[in-house]
């Protein structure tokens, strides 16, 4: 089976290229660009798509390596020793199987999403080559080496925070997720709010645009905001002139909390408003 994009993801011809890619290949599939343009949602639309298992990893800054592969917790087997616990005796029970285990343990090939991989220590990629390569790793605990059963899709997504090592890259096949065009977008759009007025639309994805296009934001609204503030806007019943407003007192558009997130960003876009309508 290939990816061709599912009912409610919109993808672009060289996305769906890329996934393919990286199943032909049976490399990872590192996916980076702007937060908010569906890269996390990419690896669960793959996983419909292909009928299979998705297994997930959302990283933080202090996710470790070793704990997609399993942890052994000492610390319970030692309390249970001094409670004379039965199962003290069994060191299995003290292992929790990470991420990576269940994948390999799978039935039937899985996709395996590790979310975020740029929030971990700098070394958190080259730790898991050896896995990602050999597909199996040692318990040393139990003596026993897990093998995946199927090699799984890893889609590895990345906000582009931080540069990884080339021993990583080389085993990856890269994709950058482009912000989508206005094209795009109207697509993305009616995937989320079929029949939506196209006036309302027509008005949004400008003030959307030109607010992305202002110089000096610290951070341009994502496409998942778009999607918010349009739910927002058909909640409120705002109508399309609204987004527009000939009052030289109305500078910003209604409800502009969905798309600005700190005040610096507000403040810089309600000065190069007012210098636009002044004419200056």
């Amino acid at each position: 089976m290939r990816f061709e994009g599912t009912d409610t993801y919109i993808a672009t011809p060289d996305l769906m290229l890329a996934v393919n890619a990286a199943v032909t290949l049976e490399r990872p599939l590192l996916v980076k660009g702007e937060p908010g343009t569906g890269k996390t949602m990419l690896a669960e639309e793959v996983a419909r798509s292909l009928k299979r298992p998705l297994v997930q990893w959302h990283i933080k800054s202090t996710t470790k390596a070793q704990q997609g592969l399993y942890e052994y917790d000492a610390v319970s087997r030692l309390r249970d020793s001094q409670l004379g616990d039965a199962h003290v005796g069994d060191i299995a029970h003290y292992i929790k199987r990470g991420v990576l285990w269940e994948a390999f343990e799978s039935e039937s090939p899985a996709v395996v999403l590790i979310d975020e991989v740029d929030k971990a220590d700098i070394e958190f990629p080259n730790d898991l080559l050896r896995e990602l390569d050999r597909m199996e790793f040692y318990v040393y605990e139990t003596q026993r080496t897990i093998r995946a059963r199927h090699r799984p899709l890893v889609v590895i997504t990345s906000n582009n925070e931080k540069e990884f090592p080339d021993a990583f890259l080389r085993r990856c096949f890269f994709h950058y997720i482009r912000f989508p065009d206005r094209e795009t977008m109207t697509r993305i759009v009616d995937v989320h709010f079929p029949g939506l007025k196209k006036s309302l639309l027509k008005e949004a994805l400008e003030v959307f645009f030109e607010l992305r296009d202002v110089p000096g934001l610290k951070k341009k609204p994502s496409t998942s905001e778009l999607l918010d503030w349009l739910k927002l806007l058909l909640a409120e019943d705002i109508p399309p002139e609204a987004l527009r407003s000939t009052d030289k007192k109305v500078i910003i558009p209604p409800l502009h909390g969905a798309l600005l997130k700190n005040e610096q960003d507000v403040h810089l876009f309600e000065r190069v408003a007012f210098l636009a309508r002044s004419g200056r």
